[in-house]
């Protein structure tokens, strides 16, 4: 199956999966989308994600959600910027997600970092998600 997003399929797999109280989660493994799970997991929104074969001998990366007494630890995940309508913010214009409580997944120069670090380095780039 071809897909045309793949960090949006990778996102819509976490969310569909963390709202049905699924443990893991397998998706099709990409650089990209292993230094996202690397963003989440630093910021404690999922347990971790290994890389696997899959069934048909291709590469995946199952994911461990995490939930705090019985509910998922990640309520929204949104996609920013998507294969049509990309969307650059500099340093200054970065977002912030609920006044700080969430995170902004952002593609910079210096790699994917999370927003509060692309900050810290002085970097803007692409805001690839939204995380609460």
């Amino acid at each position: 199956m071809s897909v045309n997003d793949p960090v949006g399929d990778m996102l819509t797999r976490i969310r569909n999966s963390s709202l049905r109280g699924k443990s893991t989660v397998r998706t099709p493994a990409s650089k990209l989308r292993a230094w996202v799970l690397d963003v989440l997991k630093a910021e404690g929104y999922i347990r971790g994600y290994e890389a696997v074969t899959g069934q048909s001998g291709h590469p995946e990366l199952e994911i461990s959600l995490k939930y705090f007494d019985g509910t998922p630890v990640i309520r929204e995940l949104k996609r920013v910027s998507t294969p049509g309508r990309r969307v650059y913010a500099g340093v200054s214009d970065i977002p912030t997600v609920r006044q700080g409580l969430g995170i902004a997944i952002v593609s910079t120069p210096k790699g994917v970092m999370s927003d509060a670090q692309a900050r810290t380095d002085n970097v803007g780039g692409e805001v690839l998600c939204t995380v609460f």
